[in-house]
């Protein structure tokens, strides 16, 4: 992996014969982003890019968030 120049994040499966060290810590954070990126697909006009307007889609990418933790 480091020949490629990329830094393994995901563990490697238990059966894999070859296996390689990875940052725990950088898993943890990876699972919460992705986490927080599921949510915002949940709304339709943000994951399809509904808006082709630059400034209503950055405004509907503010209000997401504060829906979300309202609900």
């Amino acid at each position: 992996m480091v020949e490629r120049g990329t830094e393994p994040v995901i563990p490697p499966r238990k059966n894999r014969k070859i296996q390689f060290d990875y940052d725990r810590a950088i898993y943890k954070q990876r699972n919460v982003v992705e986490r927080r990126f599921s949510r915002f697909k949940d709304w339709r006009r943000i994951a399809t890019r509904f808006d082709r307007n630059i400034k209503n889609f950055m405004g509907a990418i503010s209000l997401a968030p504060a829906v979300i933790w309202w609900l």
